[in-house]
């Protein structure tokens, strides 16, 4: 009885003194970054792993979609947004302690539009290093939370993320001019933020730029120093993000890794010139008994997209084509050639080169266009079976221009370049495609997760104790990254039993 009432008695006691404390963090941290943040939430977490489901203020890690007030449904879905890039379980990655610390969830001030956003996590036992999280597609800034944040979170790294200054989308009706269909039979159509005034791709350099600046901050208030290192992961559009910051920002960065980064080019290689092809072509495959000898798989084969899989009359391209083809299609040509009538002139017939001329879509691509002249080291992590991003189309193009960028700039010594070189390297997940989860149906894949992982931590021991990166590779299926790959350079096929 004794006990129970000085429990009674102390337990609220603890309570304040442990909330004092958490204030007092979280104030340090809120103080350093100032007015570089807008409508900033903090609080101490005794796990910032997505173990953690409490309810405020202590948690959850990762918050319920449509959680921030005044934005329609789907304007903001971390739930969702952080099993887009993971596989499900059990093969996420393994948590295996609690990482307490400290959790900061705001927006970024220096956005005119108000809707960038970052995402702090600073453990309490730091191993001394940051890594800065891009996000793919247009999702939150509680993208990587699965995939990148469980897992360097557990290594004691302080982690931010953003969402490239931009929210999802919300659902709209036909005669909305930025309106995308979900697909070529559906009746539901979406505005993504990002097709919106004020938001050119461009802007996505800058917001992966201003989360690591603002993470360096953070990490100076909440430790009394500066990161030893920053680190630069994403996937797919984040990925993207990782290339231009290895690009331009040497000043905050020391590497990154790119788990299937899309290739932005001006040339006749881009996804406004591979899409459409697929777009037009999968009715035709399917009326023709999904038959890989018909001229339709041909075509969408020609266009630089991998064999299709068939598990009854599931189909891999059937899932791309339903999910990802044609919205992605849209939203892109919404953004970059906004005088083309999507659907009076149609999405599968768009032609990219014939636009050149009549619009300032050329312009508009190679504006935020990849230049392949990477000022850290950098690792590119792609599968063979890409159905969103085809592989020699994207994954293979950037090292093919990593390539001529280093050959050139030496020749030319330019700015001093000789000398300067980073390494760079392309490792092939061997039947790994765009989404994890697509395993559940089709066996044949491989996931790309782990060995994105692990490329992360051959890139932290190339960088900080000069361990030699492991050559450009195909990574067989069930094989690992290796010194001595039995298949150095690009896979010999895309799809393999």
């Amino acid at each position: 009885m004794q006990c129970t009432r000085w429990a009674e008695a102390v337990l609220p006691l603890l309570i304040l003194a442990g909330a004092a404390q958490a204030g007092t963090r979280c104030n340090s941290v809120l103080a350093r970054l100032g007015d570089r943040l807008a409508d900033a939430t903090c609080f101490e977490s005794p796990d910032l792993t997505t173990n953690n489901v409490s309810p405020p203020p202590t948690g959850p890690t990762t918050p319920a979609n449509n959680a921030l007030p005044g934005l329609p449904p789907f304007a903001f879905t971390p739930q969702t947004d952080r099993s887009v890039i993971s596989p499900n379980p059990p093969n996420r990655t393994p948590i295996s302690k609690a990482v307490p610390g400290v959790q900061v969830e705001a927006g970024m001030a220096s956005d005119p539009t108000g809707q960038a956003r970052i995402l702090l996590r600073l453990p309490d036992d730091w191993n001394g290093r940051l890594v800065v999280a891009g996000a793919s597609g247009t999702r939150s800034e509680f993208n990587g939370d699965f995939a990148w944040s469980d897992y360097i979170l557990q290594k004691g790294y302080a982690y931010a993320s953003q969402n490239k200054g931009v929210l999802n989308l919300y659902f709209t009706t036909p005669s909305d001019p930025l309106a995308c269909r979900l697909n070529p039979l559906s009746t539901l159509w979406v505005h993504f933020y990002d097709t919106d005034p004020g938001q050119p791709f461009t802007r996505w350099r800058e917001f992966i730029i201003e989360a690591a600046r603002l993470g360096r901050e953070a990490v100076k208030a909440h430790y009394g120093r500066a990161p030893n290192f920053t680190y630069a992961v994403g996937t797919s559009n984040g990925g993207y993000q990782v290339r231009r910051a290895m690009e331009t920002a040497p000043d905050l960065f020391d590497g990154g890794v790119d788990w299937e980064g899309t290739f932005v080019d001006a040339s006749t290689q881009n996804l406004l010139t591979d899409l459409p092809a697929a777009i037009l072509n999968y009715p035709d495959y399917v009326a023709s008994g999904f038959s890989a000898a018909s001229t339709a798989a041909k075509n969408i084969r020609a266009a630089g997209y991998p064999p299709d899989l068939l598990v009854g009359t599931t189909s891999l391209w059937g899932l791309y084509w339903a999910q990802f083809w044609e919205v992605t299609q849209c939203q892109w040509q919404k953004r970059l050639d906004p005088t083309y009538d999507t659907y009076g002139s149609g999405t599968g017939t768009y032609n990219y080169v014939a636009r050149l001329s009549v619009s300032d879509v050329g312009e508009n691509v190679a504006a935020f266009a990849t230049t392949g002249r990477i000022t850290r080291p950098l690792i590119t992590v792609a599968g063979t079976m890409d159905g969103l991003l085809p592989i020699d189309h994207h994954a293979r193009a950037y090292a093919r221009k990593v390539a001529a960028a280093q050959k050139r700039h030496e020749d030319e010594d330019e700015d001093g370049w000789r000398g300067r070189r980073r390494a760079y390297r392309l490792y092939e997940v061997q039947n790994g495609n765009h989404i994890e989860t697509y395993r559940d149906t089709f066996q044949q894949l491989e996931f790309i997760q782990p060995h994105a992982q692990r490329a992360f931590d051959l890139l932290v021991e190339h960088v900080e104790f000069g361990r030699a990166l492991p050559p450009d590779q195909c990574i067989p299926r069930g094989g690992l990254i290796t010194d001595g790959p039995s298949q150095p350079g690009h896979c010999a096929a895309q799809l393999v039993p």
